[in-house]
């Protein structure tokens, strides 16, 4: 009995709920089509359950990213009837009887299908210098520097990005200016600029248009994050630094 028969023999003894696949090969398709597919529907099964049952089971020429399966890894975000969602923790049952459509992240090109192209992403993060940055001091750094409970709460949110992209398709400052650095970038170079351990300046990076300055404040970064990371709270946060110190330029004594 081959697997595709299999399969259809266990839809009729399981329900099944449809899922709505973006299906789309750049250079030989003219568009995106949608493949319907029916995957066991049952209380444990996330939507990446259900894509995994599709390639294992009934089209092995899907293309999809996943790793961890535990919402840690960020690689397997994808556009959920419509929302930017963690495919690993987004399960069956929430869409009652379906159709389940399932697209790649919005504002990133597409390789294949459900995967997308995520070097301006990756440009962007490396563009913020995310490490710590410690002024005359060589690698390897052999000194500990002892941190307060307090001090770690300062920084503590935004170093749970999982860098899984979901804020990036959700902004709509990014979909129509990919110059824009992103709400995570952003985050992750907040991060770095509140921990004590710190002591880089990154405030010709983030204050420009490209940077905090170009978030227009619609908070779907924040409604997006998996993590509660709160983006958009990092931006608007150094839009207050950034205009404390260009005020501080100004006058004679803050000049540096």
């Amino acid at each position: 009995m081959g697997k595709t028969q299999e399969a259809a023999e266990q839809a009729t003894r399981t329900p099944t709920i449809r899922l709505e696949v973006a299906r789309y090969r750049p250079g030989e398709d003219a568009e995106p089509v949608y493949q319907g597919y029916d995957v066991p529907l049952t209380d444990d099964w996330a939507v990446l359950d259900g894509l995994t049952y599709i390639k294992d089971r009934l089209d092995g020429t899907l293309s999809f990213r996943w790793s961890c399966r535990m919402g840690i890894c960020g690689s397997c975000g994808m556009t959920v009837n419509g929302e930017p969602r963690l495919t690993c923790g987004t399960f069956l049952t929430e869409f009652g009887e379906g159709p389940i459509r399932i697209e790649p992240l919005k504002g990133f090109p597409v390789i294949r299908d459900l995967v997308v192209e995520i070097d301006d992403f990756l440009d962007k993060l490396a563009h913020v210098r995310p490490w710590l940055i410690r002024e005359g001091e060589e690698l390897p750094l052999t000194t500990e520097y002892a941190q307060t409970p307090r001090q770690l709460e300062a920084y503590k949110q935004y170093s749970m990005c999982i860098n899984c992209m979901l804020c990036y398709s959700a902004c709509p400052v990014y979909v129509l200016n990919p110059d824009f650095l992103g709400p995570a970038a952003i985050a992750l170079a907040q991060r770095y600029n509140l921990d004590s351990r710190d002591q880089g300046d990154r405030l010709d990076l983030l204050n420009t248009d490209e940077g905090v300055w170009g978030c227009t404040f619609v908070g779907e970064c924040t409604s997006a994050c998996p993590k509660h990371v709160d983006p958009a709270e990092a931006i608007q946060r150094y839009k207050v630094t950034a205009a404390v110190e260009s005020v501080k330029a100004l006058l004679p004594w803050g000049r540096r």
